[in-house]
């Protein structure tokens, strides 16, 4: 009988692990078939309008190239400088090594605003290629998230066919994608609790990806609460914690140690605090209500004849500088740290003190996801597109959550609009209007059928509907009205708009993020009262 037993449990297992294999090749279809549709689409838009980014990209080229090491962090030839960690560097160096067989001419450092067609389909084509990054965190993500092939689908879509990053790195010129990728990669590992090696490897990853860009430091203390808290789950804390710091530390040094002896200049390029509160193009955050209040403010004291009392604010010159205001205090870098860092700890609270019970990677995510919104809302000279390292993580769990699939609607439209006016060019006016409102509409289709809800309040509805109008006022209807007059206003009132979405969703978020944690911690001392009535039970039978 026992044979007979397991050899039905065999079958069993055999069917399941069957089962599985064909999800996962079905899953890796349909992701194929989606980045190479995607990338179709991103051919298309090679000849289209490229920014300064272009060429501060085929400047780095130049200078990993043709300058030795030791003048990586020190060339200044170009106003372009090399502003991103060791590992980012060495990315274009092998780059580079490909460029020289394209043309040579781009390798040239002082060949300033150099954009040869080839140069062109080169730099284009390494961005889209790069994403291949991406798609394989994609594929991590589901499978380590998302047990029905439709999850998957969705997520997949959300992701390789975000709009933003459309905008961001195949038109405007960034490497956005393939860092995302690595974040997704580590996302997936490190949740994997119960597998020491594969918890390793996502610290790995994460380590990796601040020595390319440093902007990730902003989740950097939801990563340390989540490996700290799984170091501490059994009697192997020290082995773990070493491990996790050896990993770290040597991922540190092969990424800073050729670079130990100018290590003050490769900081100073890291962190240029001078750099002002705000970006040129203004994030959409909660230093751009700030400023919006303080115009305000300064208007109305000009009204009632008092600005004698006030100074002339230079907030809406569009330009990366140190700025003053008229009427509220000037924040500092230090006041920014402070107000960010306060804002986060709640939710590193919580992460750290949650029972082992509830020690689920979708409270990292989700803390992952605050510590970076409390950033990007209140951090120092925030570019816009940093809404990007919020947004696609956010997706792992809006396919899986209605909570966070609301939030995903709102802060995927509302984040994404305000990357529109980088597209200043007239020619791109439809184009941006026409990958915003279908990835608007796309989105919010796929999530409302996928939990037969509409998941937004009508208010929040009416919030995102109302988003395409700031972008049709932005590329028409003021020039109609001002002319070339007042150039900053269309992209002020975008981004304070957009900023009002996105701090309702931090909100919003901090509040689903803060409840959930309470409802589980209830129901785990609802199950063990039960568990202790049964056992209360069974004594008393015997």
């Amino acid at each position: 009988m026992d044979y007979i037993g397991n050899e039905k449990v065999a079958k069993m297992i055999l069917k399941s692990e069957q089962k599985n294999e064909f999800l996962q090749r079905t899953m890796d279809k349909m992701i194929v078939k989606t980045f190479i549709l995607i990338s179709c689409i991103k051919v298309l838009l090679f000849p289209t309008y490229h920014s300064t980014d272009f060429e501060v990209h085929r400047n780095w080229l130049a200078i990993t190239h043709s300058l030795p090491l030791e003048e990586w962090y020190i060339n200044d030839k170009s106003e372009w400088t090399l502003d991103y960690p060791p590992f980012f560097a060495w990315f274009e160096y092998l780059l580079s090594q490909i460029a020289y067989f394209i043309d040579i001419e781009m390798l040239k450092v002082d060949n300033l605003n150099y954009a040869s067609p080839a140069t062109i389909l080169f730099q284009r084509s390494t961005v889209m290629f790069a994403d291949l990054v991406l798609a394989l965190g994609v594929r991590e993500i589901c499978k380590q998230f998302h047990k029905s092939q439709n999850c998957s689908t969705i997520f997949t879509v959300l992701s390789l066919c975000n709009m933003g990053l459309l905008v961001i790195d195949h038109i405007h010129f960034q490497y956005n994608g393939f860092l995302i990728g690595i974040l997704l990669l580590s996302i997936a590992k490190v949740s994997s609790v119960c597998k020491t090696t594969q918890v390793l490897q996502g610290a790995m990853w994460f380590a990796i990806l601040l020595n390319f860009k440093h902007v990730y430091l902003y989740i950097a203390p939801a990563y340390v609460i989540w490996l700290l808290r799984w170091s501490m789950k059994d009697s192997q804390f020290f082995h773990r914690i070493s491990s996790l710091a050896f990993i770290v530390l040597t991922v540190f040094a092969l990424s800073f140690g050729p670079f130990v002896s100018q290590m003050p200049r490769v900081l100073a390029r890291l962190f240029p605090f001078k750099r002002g509160l705000v970006h040129a193009y203004w994030a959409a955050n909660g230093w751009a209500i700030y400023i919006g209040l303080d115009k305000v403010l300064s208007l109305f004291l000009k009204y009632l004849g008092w600005t004698g009392a006030t100074k002339t604010a230079v907030m809406t010159g569009g330009l990366v500088q140190e700025q003053s205001f008229s009427v509220l205090p000037t924040p500092t870098p230090l006041i920014t740290f402070i107000i960010s860092f306060a804002t986060m700890i709640p939710a590193l609270w919580f992460l750290m003190f949650q029972t082992d019970f509830h020690i689920r990677p979708k409270k990292l995510i989700r803390c992952i996801i605050l510590c970076g919104l409390s950033s990007f809302t209140f951090g120092w000279h925030v570019h816009e597109k940093a809404i990007l390292t919020v947004i696609i993580p956010l997706g792992i769990l809006a396919v899986i959550d209605a909570n966070d699939s609301r939030i995903f609607i709102i802060l995927s439209s509302t984040g994404q609009t305000a990357l529109l006016p980088l597209l200043y060019p007239e020619n791109l006016s439809l184009l941006k209007l026409l990958l915003s409102v279908i990835y608007m509409i796309m989105s919010a289709l796929l999530l409302c059928r996928h939990f037969k809800d509409k998941l937004l309040c009508t208010h929040e509805w009416l919030y995102v509907s109302s988003l395409p109008m700031f972008t049709i006022y932005e590329t028409l209807i003021h020039k109609c009205l001002f002319g070339k007059k007042l150039p900053f206003l269309p992209l002020a009132l975008t981004s304070i708009y957009c900023a009002i979405g996105v701090t309702y969703c931090w909100i919003i978020y901090y509040y689903i993020y803060l409840t959930d944690n309470k409802k589980e911690i209830n129901l785990t001392e609802v199950k063990e009262n039960v568990q202790l009535e049964g056992k209360s039970k069974s004594q008393k039978i015997l």
